[in-house]
């Protein structure tokens, strides 16, 4: 079991996080190589890079696109529309889907750039 966190807009165009748990089971992925666990396989569209340099952040704004947020190096700070507040250093996953309402603020938190992976998911 891995767990990650979700960023969605409810009904009423506030956005809000959600923790969601993954199943892992253990798989015979790549024989020979011994088994592992993996979760299940989410569909994806494109994926990108993406450096924003420490003290960078905005203002509220809807995500452009549903996607999976990696944070490679540094520090998110993440804002939800109902308040709640988020911290997502190196090693976090944020699933971001408030495309709607009005959306989040976020910003770099470390005191160096962050570097973050980007995959973009279906509509």
């Amino acid at each position: 079991m891995t767990t990650y966190t979700r960023l969605y807009a409810d009904a009423d165009g506030e956005s809000h996080f959600e923790d969601v748990e993954v199943e892992l089971t253990l798989t015979d992925h790549a024989p020979p190589a011994p088994p592992l666990d993996l979760s299940s396989f989410t569909p994806a569209t494109q994926f990108a890079f993406m450096s924003a340099p420490a003290g960078w952040s905005s203002d509220w704004h809807p995500s452009s696109d549903r996607n999976i947020f990696f944070v490679l190096t540094g520090e998110w700070e993440v804002t939800a529309s109902d308040g709640e507040a988020r911290r997502f250093p190196a090693g976090s996953v944020l699933r971001v889907e408030d495309t709607t309402g009005k959306g989040h603020s976020s910003r770099v938190v470390s005191r160096t750039e962050s570097l973050a992976a980007v995959v973009r998911l279906p509509e």
